[in-house]
């Protein structure tokens, strides 16, 4: 069997895949634009008999406040993604390019508490919270996501691939550690920082948890908490909850969909390939 071959038969194999797990979402947008009563026939009408477009008016301007559960979503990410990349990429600096005592056994104590589950942190985490004021406000979900132990350790292993003949060149031109980071380092990161940028606003965006703890007003709830607001005692209106899911998912096939390029670039050069 040929090299080519071998290659098509692949390429062949990742497209059925890749199409088995497009199902779902298709049904999903198909579903959007039906009525309640064409919802779960079977075989699946993939195409609407009728175009029911009053399901996303029903969304948009119904009683349901999803413009501001997005509003919301896209505060709490905008920060925390914003907060994140920088954290990230200082850190990510410091354990890569700085020279200091304890410096590798820190990172590897640091990089040691991903294996903590987030789920035992939520008590104590609550407590602090508590104390401090923050319970019912979205700093409660924004503050814990902006410090980020994966962001670091992605912004770290790229850190890693810039040459020390940079910054040496930077340091004989009177360059200090900040000047050497955000003037020589950060600008050659973009393909680390975008693939951060795509994993955590993706994270953030879907967050479901942390929302449901620490949110109590309901003029400060998220997505996937507004979307809760589709069942009722009557049951589950699945058009809508459809339309208010496909509404949701735009900004992430958006932003996946323009970075892609320099996503799949940033994990390949960042040592997280398998």
């Amino acid at each position: 069997m040929t090299l080519n071959l071998k290659k098509l038969m692949v390429t062949l194999l990742m497209a059925v895949l890749a199409l088995i797990l497009m199902f779902p979402f298709l049904w999903m947008i198909s579903a959007s634009f039906k009525i309640s009563a064409d919802l779960f026939t079977y075989p699946i009408d993939w195409i609407p008999a009728t175009w029911n477009i009053d399901n996303y008016k029903g969304v948009w301007g119904g009683d349901y406040n999803f413009t501001l559960y997005y509003w919301n979503n896209i505060k709490i990410t905008l920060f925390t993604v914003i907060g994140s990349l920088l954290t990230s990429s200082l850190a990510g600096f410091a354990f890569a390019k700085l020279n200091f005592k304890g410096r590798d056994a820190l990172f590897l104590l640091y990089l040691g508490t991903m294996i903590i589950p987030s789920q035992v942190l939520l008590v104590p985490r609550f407590i602090v919270f508590d104390h401090m004021g923050l319970i019912n406000s979205h700093w409660a979900i924004i503050l814990p996501g902006i410090f980020t132990v994966f962001g670091t350790f992605l912004m770290r292993q790229f850190f890693t691939t810039i040459p020390n003949e940079l910054l040496e060149a930077g340091r004989v031109d009177g360059a200090g550690y900040w000047r050497t980071y955000w003037q020589i380092c950060l600008p050659l990161t973009k393909p680390a920082l975008v693939s951060l940028l795509i994993l955590s606003f993706t994270w953030h965006w879907n967050e479901y948890e942390n929302p449901l703890i620490f949110l109590r007003d309901e003029n400060l709830y998220t997505l996937p908490l507004g979307l809760t607001n589709f069942v009722d005692e009557n049951g589950t209106n699945y058009p809508l909850m459809m339309a208010a899911s496909v509404s949701s998912l735009v900004p992430l096939i958006v932003l996946v969909a323009s970075l892609q390029k320099w996503f799949v670039e940033g994990v390949a050069s960042s040592g997280l390939k398998g």
